[in-house]
């Protein structure tokens, strides 16, 4: 069932979608070549904290068996999500990495992430994450009381292929809240049989949801590489991550995760 937020409750997921965003502006003023995806971990954990909140993924699922152990996701080149941040993980001129980012702030939840270039970046690249931004600006712009989830997720679809790209299908955005992931389940594209599409929710003022695009060079089919968390391209082709926490009001969207 989709919970909808009272003003009380999204000013608590406004605060965490902010801290986010703080996260955000430090890292990619750090990000450039040499520096590790530990360290940039470590500087995402303090600014977290430091800010009243806790880092959502660091222990995630808190099952006991293989939970995430760290504070933010770092994937690079071919990773698309859940990259394991590592001393061993240097970051190389030409790259490009994904940082997504939790955090829980008097019990709610705020989750975002980009992508950016380490350095000088290939044309190709920077095509690959400008669509991808591109296509979550397209996806927010249908968060609008009347439309409805499909919209958001043909948005994106219709978008990144009109670019000669592709979204990653076996991920997808969700809605947030008190949990990471709540109802309703956001993909980035609409399954041409009907009824292998997720509910087609009408988009109401208090729904917060958090789209995601995962955008690939090549072709969508993904691996899990034995750490068990770090999902790449099939192909080892290029993939690129944009997301932010959206809240739907009267007055149309909301970007919960922006400064």
């Amino acid at each position: 069932m989709v919970v909808l937020k009272s003003q009380a409750e999204l000013a608590r997921m406004r605060q965490a979608g902010r801290i986010v965003a703080l996260v955000h502006q430090a890292l990619k003023e750090k990000i450039a070549p040499g520096i590790t995806t530990a360290e940039l971990n470590k500087l995402a954990e303090r600014i977290i904290r430091q800010h009243g909140a806790i880092p959502s993924f660091l222990g995630y699922p808190h099952t006991g068996n293989n939970d995430f152990p760290a504070s933010v996701c770092a994937s690079i080149n071919q990773e698309i999500v859940h990259g394991i941040p590592s001393p061993q993980r240097v970051l190389q001129k030409g790259d490009i990495i994904s940082i997504d980012v939790g955090t829980i702030y008097e019990g709610w939840q705020g989750d975002a992430a980009f992508t950016i270039g380490v350095g000088r970046i290939s044309s190709e690249a920077q095509k690959l994450i400008d669509v991808t931004d591109e296509a979550l600006d397209k996806a927010i712009e249908q968060c609008r009381p009347g439309k409805h989830l499909w919209n958001v997720m043909g948005a994106v679809q219709e978008y990144v292929e009109s670019a000669g790209l592709n979204v990653i299908r076996e991920y997808q955005g969700h809605g947030i809240g008190r949990k990471m992931h709540e109802p309703p389940s956001v993909p980035n594209f609409l399954h041409r049989d009907r009824r292998r599409r997720p509910k087609n929710y009408l988009l109401k003022p208090g729904m917060t949801i958090a789209i995601e695009p995962m955008v690939c060079q090549g072709h969508w089919q993904t691996r899990t590489l034995p750490d068990g968390w770090t999902v790449v391209t099939a192909d080892g082709k290029l993939s690129a991550h944009s997301e932010h926490t959206v809240a739907i009001t009267e007055n149309g969207p909301e970007i919960l995760t922006r400064l």
